[in-house]
């Protein structure tokens, strides 16, 4: 890791993403969306721009810190999840971990402005990982995460007081978006707000 005073360049090492990662490909780190500038057998360097280091937890990585790594989708792809564009919003911070049954049970506190967009059974994506938001309460929510997740990312080692990437559904903001620039054009706000949100593919 090369450190600037606003900027960071990282230099990533794994198993499982390298087989045709090119120059110039979108990699997901930690939920970050990061562009490969140089690419070698095993590893890939990506800069984080001043915006992504003051937004992010990736100021906190050291040399040998874990990550999660994900490619972009294809556009050919299964789609086996919720959009997620790697664009965190902000962080939060894990204040409970309980086992329940197979699972665990994070309960993580964030704020207002990312909890106004969390709901319960919505998607949220933690540390690039896209999961649903299974309580949500005054100033947190919980995540119940299954063994397979945890086994493959770096919530296993998360504990309370770990400080998690956020990205929240981003349907969400943008039809909240939509209605409200609906609701200034027009004295009749809901039927111009469908028309919005039918012209941009939303319904």
């Amino acid at each position: 890791m090369k450190r600037t005073q606003n900027s960071l360049t990282l230099e990533i090492s794994g198993t499982q993403i390298f087989d045709d990662l090119k120059i110039g490909d979108s990699v997901a780190v930690n939920g970050v969306c990061l562009t490969a500038t140089t690419i070698g057998s095993d590893r890939f360097t990506a800069d984080v721009m001043p915006e992504s280091v003051k937004m992010t937890t990736l100021l906190n990585l050291s040399a040998g810190s874990p990550v999660n790594l994900e490619r972009a989708m294809a556009a050919n792809g299964r789609f086996g999840g919720h959009v997620v564009a790697g664009h965190v919003d902000g962080q939060g911070s894990i204040i409970g971990k309980d086992h329940v049954g197979n699972s665990i049970v994070f309960r993580i506190t964030t704020s207002s402005d990312i909890l106004h967009y969390i709901i319960y059974k919505g998607s949220i994506t933690v540390d690039g990982a896209s999961l649903t938001v299974s309580k949500v309460g005054q100033g947190w929510f919980e995540i119940s995460i299954i063994p397979h997740t945890i086994g493959n990312t770096i919530l296993q080692y998360a504990s309370i007081g770990t400080t998690v990437n956020l990205e929240t559904d981003i349907f969400g903001r943008y039809i909240e978006h939509f209605m409200k620039d609906s609701s200034q054009e027009s004295t009749t706000p809901s039927k111009v707000t469908m028309d919005t949100l039918l012209r941009n593919g939303f319904l």
